[in-house]
């Protein structure tokens, strides 16, 4: 049996979910959408399919095409919360960097010059706790590249716990989630905002887990 979605809003144009960890956003996340709504799923943006939480999936091409001009033009925000091994200096701030994604390896690089296929990525950071040598990160993404998070945090020698590709010690799933997400509804312009906390367990139990808006 098909797992069941957590749904957390839903209208004629669209369903705000939560992904659960290990499906994939696009054809796995579609079809299971689609299985559980009885409704075309359209994928307007991604997360990893090790990671988890808050997505929104347009359910007509009308909303899905206005879904992503939001995206284009920056009003869909954004946020995730992460665990470090280690804690990034300083405790807030910005992250700039060049990436190139290797899709044959699936795995983006931090880089130093411009070539083809090259792409600025940002992001905000503010630790918001530490403990146990690991640190309870909320990330704003400015860009959205290939793992982004993921490669920019470990560049810096802090990567997410149980991020192994990107050469975390620890075991488990990626301590990567999407927060919350806040966009215009894409008929009404009405402002939306979702949030959901991690799921229990390690690394998460480490910290009184608290959502990116406090």
């Amino acid at each position: 049996m098909m797992e069941q979605i957590g749904i957390l809003y839903r209208d004629d144009a669209l369903a705000v979910c939560i992904k659960p960890v290990g499906l994939d956003s696009q054809n796995g996340m579609c079809r299971a959408l689609e299985a559980q709504l009885g409704c075309p799923a359209f994928c307007v943006h991604r997360l990893d399919q090790g990671v988890g939480g808050v997505m929104v999936y347009a359910l007509t091409a009308k909303a899905a095409a206005a879904c992503s001009r939001s995206i284009a033009s920056g009003e869909m925000q954004k946020t995730y919360l992460a665990v470090c091994e280690g804690v990034p200096a300083p405790a807030q701030g910005e992250m700039r960097d060049l990436l190139y994604h290797d899709t044959a390896k699936n795995k983006s690089y931090v880089v130093q010059r411009r070539r083809r296929g090259v792409r600025d990525a940002a992001l905000t950071y503010r630790v918001l706790e530490s403990r146990e040598g690991c640190s309870l990160v909320s990330v704003t993404l400015l860009t959205g590249r290939s793992h982004q998070i993921r490669v920019q945090f470990a560049s810096r020698a802090v990567p997410l716990c149980g991020d192994g590709r990107y050469g975390a010690k620890s075991r488990g799933a990626i301590a990567l989630w999407s927060n919350s997400i806040a966009f215009p509804h894409p008929e009404s312009g009405q402002p939306l905002r979702f949030s959901a906390p991690p799921p229990q367990g390690a690394p998460w139990d480490l910290f009184e887990l608290k959502t990116a808006a406090e």
